[in-house]
């Protein structure tokens, strides 16, 4: 793949079968390779990634009235939208607690290795301590947690952790990544596929349609952050989006309230047989059901693809896993830190940075993260790309959908975009704004206003806007949409069409 976001926009786009005439309609512009502090052309797969989303919506919308329209993407305005729950505020001050458990990170191992966990639902900390035999108390700190660990070799952990369903990934180098059976998976495939799943008649079309997914009807049942952020981006292109979630699961308030922006949202229990029922109703009225839960959890509850679009011929099923499907991490529980461990990038990041700095490459070299949430971010707007280019085939030849898109796919495919160079990612590329309230200039330039919907006590906020701009069809968002803040704000029912 080529490393501009025009070709790596072009690649993807004609993979799932768009009519390459409309690549014309996308514009890039901004420096792609300065617009972050990274080894990484995270810009490049930041402008193609929202670029796509936004296409594909503009394509939807001219299938179903005829309208052609421009889509352009700043390179720097995308970067902070891959990192766009650093910037909300709520009542004009910044979110309390953050998006990390306060063990969360990486550790050293016996082996002089090193692991990283993912500890922050309460479940997943019990689980991590619970294996490293620590008493999850006041007094615990995360020096605790080190000491454990050193115990541990790198691997070993990693295997015990994922034999209880846990989440922690040993670090490996790019060369020890590809040599590992999930990457050998992985080969060949794509960030994001489409599959006809089903049969069903061509989707009527719309004549008027004030925004490109109006009267798109969305079930997200998605978590943290990639499936979020997808069901956001259709939110903002118009469709409606019932956020459904249990009311016995943990939340996590400080990324729930930015990624449900535009959303209503609503709770179901799903082995409550009355919220089952519920859900079964809203998935007959659906045109697409988006879903990050664990590989298999909702087939099991009878809400797998195949039984969903026979359930409503016609249906767009997304899919969001951490590892793939096929290959032995497939059925393993994974989020985007996790796979930039294993796979290699925090390695390799790390080399790029002391190169920059004149030092020199050990063995004991610490790791180093990307600057965001960059997997997450980049899967979720190829989600929304990959449902819209779905929709788009319904009309042109019906049938029910799948889209696939997993986070080591897609870290993949930014790896495949290519490399900058150490002087220019570190040396020119701009670092992130400060987290500030009242907002740094460049966020607030940026940002738009929402008041809270859907009950609750009219809070307002403050939020980065889509940097896909529609030359004739605006985003929905800020006082034109919805900020439930809340994770049950509205009823489990539909809007009527538009």
């Amino acid at each position: 793949m080529s490393s501009s976001p025009a070709e790596a926009a072009k690649d993807l786009w004609l993979s799932v079968g768009l009519p390459p005439a409309e690549l014309s309609n996308l514009h890039f512009n901004g420096n792609a390779d300065s617009a972050v502090n990274s080894s990484f052309k995270l810009g490049v797969a930041a402008q193609a990634s929202i670029g796509l989303a936004g296409l594909s919506a503009v394509c939807f919308h001219s299938l179903r009235t005829g309208v052609e329209q421009d889509v352009s993407v700043n390179a720097r305005h995308a970067v902070l939208n891959f990192h766009s729950e650093a910037w909300y505020t709520v009542d004009g001050k910044l979110p309390e607690g953050g998006v990390w458990d306060n063990i969360a990170g990486v550790y050293t191992t016996k082996d002089d290795g090193f692991v990283r966990i993912h500890t922050n639902f309460p479940h997943h900390r019990k689980g991590i301590l619970d294996i490293l035999n620590i008493p999850d108390t006041a007094q615990m700190t995360k020096d605790d947690v080190s000491r454990a660990m050193r115990t541990w070799n790198a691997v070993d952990f990693e295997t015990a952790a994922a034999s209880k369903g846990m989440c922690a990934t040993a670090m490996r180098s790019f060369s020890l990544w590809d040599e590992h059976p999930q990457a050998k998976a992985l080969q060949g495939v794509m960030p994001v596929t489409l599959a006809r799943i089903g049969d069903a008649p061509k989707r009527e079309i719309a004549q008027d349609c004030t925004y490109p997914m109006q009267g798109i009807r969305v079930l997200d049942l998605s978590r943290v952050l990639a499936g979020p952020i997808a069901g956001r981006t259709l939110a903002a292109q118009g469709a409606d989006v019932l956020l459904i979630s249990s009311p016995n699961l943990p939340a996590l308030p400080f990324l729930d309230i930015e990624t449900s922006l535009g959303k209503r949202t609503t709770q179901l229990e799903l082995t409550d047989d009355v919220d089952r029922e519920k859900l079964i109703g809203l998935a007959k009225d659906a045109d697409v059901f988006l879903q990050a839960y664990r590989p298999g959890g909702l087939q099991e509850k009878g809400f797998g693809a195949t039984d969903l679009a026979i359930l409503r011929p016609g249906l767009v099923c997304a899919s969001l896993t951490a590892w793939g499907w096929e290959g032995p991490w497939k059925d393993r529980r994974g989020f985007d830190s996790l796979v930039q461990t294993a796979s290699g990038f925090n390695v390799a990041e790390a080399e790029a940075y002391m190169e920059y700095q004149g030092l020199q490459v050990g063995p004991h070299m610490e790791p180093k993260a990307l600057p965001m949430q960059a997997l997450d971010h980049a899967a979720a707007y190829l989600l929304a790309f990959g449902i819209n280019a779905a929709l788009c085939r319904t009309i042109t030849e019906g049938g029910s959908w799948e889209v696939r898109v997993s986070l080591a796919g897609v870290g993949q495919w930014i790896r495949s975009l290519g490399r900058v160079a150490p002087k220019i990612g570190f040396g020119e590329g701009q670092p992130f704004p400060h987290r500030l309230s009242p907002p740094d200039p460049e966020i607030q330039k940026l940002s738009m206003v929402w008041h809270q919907s859907g009950g609750g006590g009219g809070r307002e906020m403050t939020a980065i806007k889509q940097a896909a701009v529609l030359s004739k069809t605006p985003a929905k968002e800020g006082c034109a949409s919805e900020a439930p803040i809340m994770l049950n704000a509205h009823k489990p029912v539909w809007l009527p069409r538009k």
